[in-house]
């Protein structure tokens, strides 16, 4: 059907078994009456979609450093989404990006908007994640109370925001990390608004209780986790994981949102065009 909506995943997990795919299949699927999707495997085989064949594209969280690559799938990363940037200026049917965790932080670096470091200690749990006064009225978080709840998961994180790069690329910080006053590290940035179509999350938007629940099954995981917030603070965790107004909300909000925003846009452009 010519009328269907093509979305490319670009899979950025490198052969590592993981949670994230199975989650964004699952919102995919959510609108399986009107799109369709393919798997790219970027750093596995450095597969790529060919951007005159598909319309959205969701690039995943994955292990590893951001600021590091082989040469090789990196490179071409970059470049395809300089190629995205080019064809949004020049094309009436826009491109919808959607950058989490790993892509974000790669993306972050690519458009020279803030550092990326290593974190003291790895962030994983559900956290609460405060929108800035621009977040407020981004459409990808209508719908959602603020502070929202999210899970992370990483190692890196973005910081220390470059304003004049911001200002130059007309992006905007849409959410940040929790407020920690009683410690002296700055707050990372959780989400940006890149451009009118592309936009990322430094959380997993997809992530559902059971892929957070998968996680813990790891003796080390957990015991990770209560060495880093003690007992207390893990059963509250548990307790956040099931409660339906945090991470069930957040699963289901912010990518519906994403694609419903690029559906219906990709939508209005296309018939404008075959008319």
């Amino acid at each position: 059907m010519n009328n269907q909506i093509r979305i490319a995943v670009l899979d950025m997990y490198a052969g590592e078994p993981n949670q994230g795919m199975r989650c964004i299949i699952d919102i995919i699927n959510r609108f399986n009456q009107i799109v369709t999707f393919q798997v790219f495997d970027v750093r596995g085989k450095s597969e790529f979609p060919d951007i005159k064949k598909f319309d959205i594209y969701i690039s995943t969280g994955g292990p590893g450093n951001p600021l590091e690559g082989d040469g090789n799938w990196d490179l071409k990363y970059y470049d395809f989404i300089d190629h995205l940037t080019v064809w949004n200026k020049e094309q009436k049917v826009k491109k919808h990006v959607l950058f989490i965790c790993h892509s974000f932080q790669m993306a972050c670096k690519h458009f020279g908007l803030a550092e990326i470091n290593k974190r003291k200690d790895t962030s994983f749990g559900v956290m609460k994640v405060h929108k800035t006064e621009l977040g407020l009225t981004d459409p990808i978080f209508e719908g959602l109370p603020d502070p929202f709840y999210a899970v992370d998961s990483r190692d890196y994180q973005v910081v220390q925001p470059k304003l004049n790069m911001f200002a130059k690329k007309g992006a905007k910080i849409i959410s940040l990390e929790k407020i920690r006053d009683h410690v002296q590290y700055e707050r990372a940035i959780m989400a940006v608004r890149f451009s009118e179509y592309f936009v990322g999350t430094q959380f997993h938007p997809e992530a559902d209780p059971i892929s957070f629940i998968a996680n813990l099954k790891s003796k080390e995981r957990r015991e990770k986790i209560i060495a880093m917030k003690g007992k207390k603070k893990f059963r509250d965790m548990l307790e956040d994981l099931l409660d339906e107004e945090k991470i069930y909300k957040t699963n289901e909000t912010i990518i519906p949102n994403f694609l419903r925003i690029a559906i219906n846009d990709v939508m209005k452009h296309k018939k404008t065009l075959s008319n």
